[in-house]
């Protein structure tokens, strides 16, 4: 046996002969000496073992990282496609108001156009005179309650036309949206009082002077002008001459 051996196993092997020519059997053993681990053996084979404990480790901790990378994944292919969705809606959206409003003003169009064909004649008599003095204020100021001569508000530059005429309307825009007789807007003509807002509760008055045109007391910056209804359209209509 080998010096540094532990332990050792042995075994008998008994073979049986025929020895000599009395026929007599003499056992005849031989031992076998089976390898035993050595000290350094065993280390090599307690590491092999580790070793392999951590591979099976680090395949498990790549595998989760693999799988959490693949759910990140697919969350961020969730997040892009819902973003792509609140994308197209918002487009889809915008676009259908684009589209209503080009109805809109398509429609203002169309009214005017029926407008400036029935109601673009000459003023005359009392029309013609109201027009004539809402003209010759083109260019006044607009100051909110004043009453003239040279500065006006909405109202009180349609109470002061209509009063050269011996009408004699109220004084503020709500009062003079209920006077008179109302008049569809496809059918105004020359000398109709506009208004904006609801019936009763107008904001704002003027009057149609002919060709789509209606002259008003507008602003603090724009004072007495004559403008397009296609730019600003009217709620409402009334006549009283």
């Amino acid at each position: 046996m080998r010096a540094g051996v532990a332990s050792g196993v042995l075994g008998t092997l008994a073979v049986a002969t025929a020895a000599g020519s009395a026929n007599a059997a003499e056992p005849v053993t031989q031992t076998l000496e089976l390898p035993v681990l050595t000290g350094d053996l065993a280390t090599q084979v307690a590491q092999s073992a580790e070793a392999t404990q951590q591979a099976a480790a680090n395949y498990q901790l790549e595998a989760e990282r693999d799988a959490a990378a693949a759910a990140a994944a697919a969350e961020a292919q969730k997040d892009l496609a819902a973003a792509k969705k609140a994308e197209a809606t918002k487009k889809a959206e915008e676009a259908r108001k684009a589209a209503a409003e080009a109805a809109s003003r398509s429609a203002g169009r169309t009214t005017l156009s029926t407008t400036s064909t029935t109601a673009s004649a000459p003023a005359s008599g009392s029309v013609a005179t109201v027009i004539s003095f809402l003209k010759a204020q083109v260019g006044d100021a607009y100051v909110m309650g004043a009453t003239g001569p040279n500065a006006w508000d909405c109202s009180s530059l349609v109470q002061a036309a209509f009063r050269q005429v011996g009408v004699d309307l109220p004084r503020v825009s709500q009062d003079q949206s209920m006077s008179g007789t109302d008049i569809p807007l496809s059918q105004i003509q020359v000398g109709d009082i506009l208004y904006w807002g609801g019936k009763g509760s107008a904001y704002h008055v003027g009057v149609y002077i002919g060709n789509g045109q209606y002259l008003d007391a507008a602003n603090p910056s724009k004072g007495v002008v004559i403008q397009d209804l296609s730019g600003y359209p009217a709620s409402g209509a009334v006549r009283v001459l």
